[in-house]
């Protein structure tokens, strides 16, 4: 279950409803009973329904039904129903909108991946990068796992994963795997992963890391090079990184790599959702 704190909840109805809405208020229809209900008109791979479900029962909205996320939804489908006096259910109408189109845009786009994935190598995980909107990581990382992938790395104070910019400040390559043993003694309870070339991979691979971030190496080059790594240590997690997206996951894939880190879920457009409003 996605964590997010109430305090954020609140923040997402006062974006939208800072003080109170003008128009039922001027209309004089806020305590008016009524219904609304949320649509797609797209097939898509739902997202959000937790965090709305969460903002339905702070502004005193009943949800009489829903789908879950991760649930499979298609064009012309009822995804939730909800029951409140009008002016609640106006104050959650177009945050929660947002919030539905946004977040299973990132879940379909996900799972799109995921089964391209699966389907060539039911043993490769697809991995969302830190690489994320701002602000919105929370929401973010529960529609990538509603999609069926995994956050590859949510902050910096996880994982220890050497980049280039890193090995500048360390005095290099060389000085790094020359001291190798020494910084995975630091950091006993952690696994050790490097981002690396081809060539860096094989110093690495021969060196103990425990896994390499192979970036951007093309895949007509990447299958026979993971399988000269795993011939030098079985045991090192390989993952495919830089490009991959929904057209090439299921070739990555192929290729005998254990994980696709990728940033290409959360450029998904938003789809095509949206409400119908009635009095009871």
């Amino acid at each position: 279950m996605l964590r997010i704190p109430d305090a954020r909840i609140d923040g997402f109805i006062a974006e939208d409803v800072p003080y109170i809405d003008l128009t039922c208020a001027v209309l004089g229809i806020g305590d008016e009973p009524g219904e609304m209900d949320y649509f797609t008109r797209e097939d898509c791979v739902l997202a959000g329904v937790e965090p709305v479900e969460r903002i339905m029962a702070k502004l005193g909205c009943q949800v009489v039904s829903a789908a879950a996320d991760g649930d499979r939804v298609m064009a012309g489908e009822t995804f939730m129903s909800v029951r409140g006096r009008s002016g609640d259910l106006h104050a959650a109408w177009k945050a929660c909108l947002n919030m539905f189109d946004h977040l299973s845009a990132v879940a379909t786009k996900t799972r799109a991946m995921v089964d391209a994935a699966h389907a060539e190598n039911p043993r490769c995980e697809v991995l969302t990068t830190r690489k994320s909107m701002p602000g919105a990581k929370d929401l973010l990382t529960g529609a990538v796992m509603a999609g069926g992938a995994f956050p590859h790395r949510l902050g910096l104070s996880e994982t220890v994963l050497v980049f280039d910019h890193h090995l500048a400040f360390f005095g290099g390559f060389d000085a790094f795997v020359e001291q190798l043993p020494v910084v995975k003694a630091r950091c006993i309870e952690k696994k050790l992963f490097v981002e690396a070339s081809a060539e860096q991979a094989r110093v690495l691979a021969r060196a103990g890391v425990d896994g390499l971030q192979l970036d951007k190496i093309p895949v007509d080059e990447l299958e026979s090079l993971v399988k000269e790594l795993r011939g030098i240590d079985p045991w090192c997690v390989l993952i495919a990184a830089g490009g991959v997206n929904v057209g090439n996951a299921g070739a990555y894939a192929a290729t005998g790599v254990d994980g696709l880190a990728t940033t290409a879920p959360f450029s998904a457009k938003p789809l095509d959702m949206s409400v119908r409003m009635r009095a009871v």
